[in-house]
């Protein structure tokens, strides 16, 4: 059985002092009580290290919302992934919309970081998803199957270890519109097909597929029935503890 997961990612929002007063509201919200769902957090850079203290003790997790595919060298302005993992990182945000968009990041990047990040002892969250325009134009399925082909195709089932992979359609993220549940269901079964066959089906029935975009309390829920959606990747209501807290604690069991 997929345990579920819901990530929040701060994206550049939250100074340290304001992780802390984050962090301490989830705290007060959740209560102490244990739920089902695996709780994991990415706020950016500058706050991975507050974060990690804060959490200690918690059960929740710790995620970057990038890197880099080398170890070191002169890369003026990136963090590799093994300086991640010293931080106290597990997992790592990897080819979110945002950065392939704003940034010009390529399929070839998204796999050499996937790549470095899991031979460094993380588990990416690999983002894929498909702009409005090719929605309209019923491209969905082909964007987001040659995303995970360029991804993951060339790593033997051995090599990949343990991956999330989280729908993301960009022109859900941060629009306040959403993917109904049977437009969110059809893609992330088609994800998990192709894992199947890419892998084995105890691959793919053993990876969590999130969806992330303007997920929040109100459509969690519907969101969460869906056989295939395992979690969410949560945005803007990630920096809100009491939102934050309500799609916790509304996780699949």
């Amino acid at each position: 059985m997929r345990k579920a997961l819901v990530a929040g990612n701060w994206k550049m929002y939250m100074t340290r002092i304001q992780a802390i007063e984050l962090l301490k509201g989830l705290r007060q919200e959740l209560g102490g009580k244990t739920y089902q769902t695996q709780v994991v957090l990415a706020p950016p850079f500058t706050a991975l290290e507050t974060v990690a203290r804060e959490i200690q003790g918690s059960g929740w997790g710790l995620a970057a919302q990038n890197g880099f595919w080398e170890k070191e060298g002169a890369f003026t302005g990136e963090i590799s992934f093994p300086m991640l993992a010293e931080l106290g990182c597990s997992m790592v945000i990897l080819g979110h919309s945002e950065r392939r968009h704003f940034f010009g990041e390529k399929d070839e990047w998204v796999r050499r970081k996937l790549e470095a990040a899991l031979a460094s002892g993380l588990t990416p969250i690999l983002c894929v998803g498909e702009t409005l325009e090719q929605r309209d134009q019923a491209q969905t399925l082909e964007v987001v199957r040659r995303q995970l082909q360029e991804a993951l195709g060339g790593l033997q089932e051995e090599e990949a270890k343990e991956f999330v992979v989280a729908y993301e359609p960009v022109w859900a993220i941060g629009t306040g519109r959403t993917a109904t549940p049977s437009q969110a269901q059809e893609v992330h079964a088609m994800i998990r097909q192709w894992l199947g066959e890419r892998f084995s089906l105890a691959r793919a029935d053993a990876t969590r597929i999130l969806y992330g975009g303007s997920v929040k309390p109100e459509n969690i829920a519907d969101l969460m029935a869906c056989p295939d959606i395992d979690g969410a990747l949560v945005g803007g209501a990630s920096l809100k503890a009491d939102s934050f807290a309500a799609i916790v604690r509304l996780g699949k069991d």
